[in-house]
């Protein structure tokens, strides 16, 4: 079972073509960016303008909530005026949940229909029930009588449709059969799409949105793989529903997003953030021309190291590469039970004082680098690195120090003989370089270090009787720069299977440097999507055990945002985990300014996730993967949840901050923040 045609390089799927409108989606198109307008619909001026700004910025689809017939009703003014101010060529979609009446009515006005599966003809009551075959065919036929008007009524008029799935509103009887999960979510979709067939309908693009990347990737993995058992092959939408505002909500949207444009998936995309629509464009458009970049070098016929190489990583389910363990300091450890390592690089060793200072700042002492990476070419190097180490004192668990291929391990010793510290030496070795990988292995043993070596995986095989005869101690394996025919995600996972291959378990550093960057200009933005790709990608199979941004010269900005790219992939917690929707028309309080007070209030709550939802439509769902929820129940009132359960219905907005912390604490979560706290919220 297969999802994409190489794991190691960027092979585009190939899909039907989809007209939404004029504007072709899937097929030789280019990624297409879409977003949503955050105002009431009925609102019609309010819903043109914002329409107006999104296209103006460079938004090709524009999707507008509709959440009853009487705001359906509006799409029709709405589209007549969008046109008359010059946009006629771009497409609206209508946003459908609960009410096929508002989808009837919808479909005459606007070039697509967004239907959820989980809630188009289904309430979610989180039931429990156990299904009889007979009981879930019958289920079936009502959602085939449900939804087969809306399907007849778009071919008729030649509308699309998208059928998306979101993680948190799965219907009762999927939920009971297949469980929260991301074949839950492929089975919610599959079985409106087999209507939509039933119907020779086949304007279809599908979607399978969650606030957790994890899951996001996994089903759409798995829905790709389910639709090609069956010859369907329909363009897809991407997106991380609820990823939130700033750093976090870019990062976890280009986690996802951007895992799945460089295995070739994806045909639309919108990138959901809590901050006015505009925003997100550039983000998406910034993601979009990357993983296009990469379409247009690939080569189709995948050749080489590649074609010969197995996958062992599984795809649709997370587990862990279990490295080999390294204690790197007595509080430092590397290893199966361990979050990954968080390391730093300074450019020169001139600047190690400064860097040191800012590493000791009190705003990281929740987020400290673990270890520092130097360059060193000559021994004049080793000379001033041990005159700086003796006067400055560095706030990290060990040293890593770039060695230069001219650095004999001979030259090296008197240094490691001296140093009281951990150290690392860090050096690339070609497939010639076996006797200088052996040297310099027997040298870090020696004096209890060790060795991170850069080795191509098409190279590592030369290496594996050493590796075989001598084991894992002391060892890391790494990759600074990327093959010219793939990305630098296909080569870690090249060397996870050559190490595998040799029989190593020894740990992976994943390595951000300008050699494993895609393409982009010396942005912060651009260097926070390549760190999400390739960092993120990664940690989302179960790959990395310690990690550098290098592309920050910054060492307290390249600290923050490698703990923030952990965090979006889930696999190191440092603060609290905010799942906020992005807004729409639907939504019952000001979700931005909601956020950003929620989180200066709670955002030192390690390991807390909070959801600030801003309606009930996805609401409760999104519940079950949080801890607590604060939820727009109705105008001015709020709903809070822990987990899925409601616990406090139509609390004043005035008074829900107060008691969703004091629900906080009832719950034996509440932590008073330091001072250090208090000055980053």
């Amino acid at each position: 079972m297969s999802y994409c045609s190489s794991r190691f390089q960027t092979v585009r799927r190939r899909t039907v073509e989809v007209k939404v409108g004029g504007v072709g989606v899937g097929a030789d198109h280019p990624v297409r960016v879409q977003s949503m307008t955050t105002s009431d619909t009925q609102d019609v001026a309010a819903t043109v303008k914002q329409s107006i700004a999104l296209a103006e910025v460079g938004c090709e689809i524009v999707r507008i909530t509709a959440p009853n017939v009487q705001a359906a009703k509006c799409l029709k003014d709405i589209r007549a005026q969008f046109s008359a101010a010059g946009f006629g060529h771009i497409p609206l979609v209508a946003d459908i949940h609960f009410l096929p009446s508002a989808a009837m009515e919808a479909v005459e006005h606007v070039e697509k229909i967004r239907v959820n599966p989980g809630n188009y003809a289904d309430k979610k009551k989180f039931a429990v029930k156990e299904y009889t075959d007979a009981d879930y065919d019958e289920e079936l036929q009502r959602i085939h009588d449900a939804f087969s008007p809306l399907v007849k009524r778009a071919k008729e008029l030649g509308r699309a449709m998208r059928i998306g799935t979101n993680h948190g509103s799965l219907s009762d009887r999927i939920m009971n059969r297949y469980g929260d999960t991301p074949l839950g979510m492929v089975e919610s979709a599959l079985e409106f799409l087999r209507i939509a067939r039933s119907h020779s309908y086949h304007d279809i693009i599908l979607s399978m949105k969650s606030s957790n990347p994890k899951v996001m990737i996994q089903a759409y993995r798995l829905l790709v793989s389910r639709m090609a058992q069956e010859d369907m092959h329909y363009p897809l939408h991407l997106g991380v529903t609820e990823a939130g505002d700033g750093e976090d909500g870019r990062i976890k949207s280009a986690i996802g997003i951007g895992s799945l444009l460089l295995d070739g998936l994806g045909d639309t995309i919108r990138v959901s953030l809590t901050e006015d629509s505009v925003y997100e464009i550039p983000v998406a458009q910034a993601i979009a021309a990357k993983a296009m970049s990469l379409w247009r070098e690939s080569d189709p016929q995948v050749s080489g190291f590649r074609s010969q190489v197995s996958d062992s990583i599984d795809p649709y389910h997370f587990t862990r590469r279990e490295p080999a363990v390294l204690k790197l300091s007595e509080r430092c450890l590397v290893g199966p039970e361990q979050p990954p390592r968080v390391i730093v690089r300074v450019a020169s060793l001139d600047q190690l004082p400064e860097a040191a200072q800012a590493l000791a700042a009190p705003k990281l002492k929740d987020t400290p680098a673990e270890g520092l990476l130097v360059p060193v070419a000559t021994p004049g190097d080793l000379a001033t690195l041990c005159e700086t180490a003796a006067k400055t004192a560095l706030p990290v668990d060990f040293l890593a120090l770039e060695i230069a291929p001219s650095l004999s391990p001979e030259v090296l010793q008197p240094l490691l003989a001296l140093v009281k510290g951990r150290m690392m030496l860090v050096r690339k070795f070609a497939a010639t370089d076996t006797e200088a990988f052996a040297a310099f292995t027997d040298l870090v043993r020696r004096h209890g270090q060790f060795l991170a070596a850069e080795i191509a995986p098409v190279d590592l095989p030369a290496f594996e009787p050493l590796l075989r005869a001598s084991g894992d101690a002391g060892l890391v394996f790494t990759l600074s720069s990327s093959a010219a025919a793939g990305h630098a995600i296909g080569d870690y996972r090249q060397l996870v299977e050559a190490l595998k291959t040799a029989g190593s378990r020894a740990p992976l550093w994943i390595r951000n440097t300008a050699a494993t960057a895609v393409r982009g200009d010396n942005s912060f933005l651009s260097k926070l999507l390549e760190a999400s790709f390739l960092t993120g990608s990664l940690l989302c199979d179960g790959v990395g055990d310690l990690v550098s941004i290098e592309t920050e010269t910054d060492v307290a900005r390249a600290t923050k945002l490698t703990y923030n790219v952990l965090q979006g992939a889930g696999a190191r917690i440092s603060k609290t985990e905010f799942v906020a929707c992005p807004s729409c028309g639907r939504t019952l309080f000001d979700l931005q300014t909601t956020t950003q007070r929620i989180r200066a209030q709670t955002g030192h709550l390690k390991g807390v996730k909070i959801a600030i939802m801003g309606c009930i439509v996805n609401g409760p769902g999104e519940m079950a993967d949080a801890d607590f929820g604060y939820v727009g129940g109705a105008p001015g009132k709020i709903n809070l949840y822990v987990g899925k359960n409601c616990v406090q219905y139509n609390i004043p907005q005035a008074e829900a901050d107060a008691r969703l912390i004091a629900l906080i604490r009832e719950h034996g979560k509440w932590v008073d923040p330091e001072p250090h706290q208090l000055a980053n919220a």
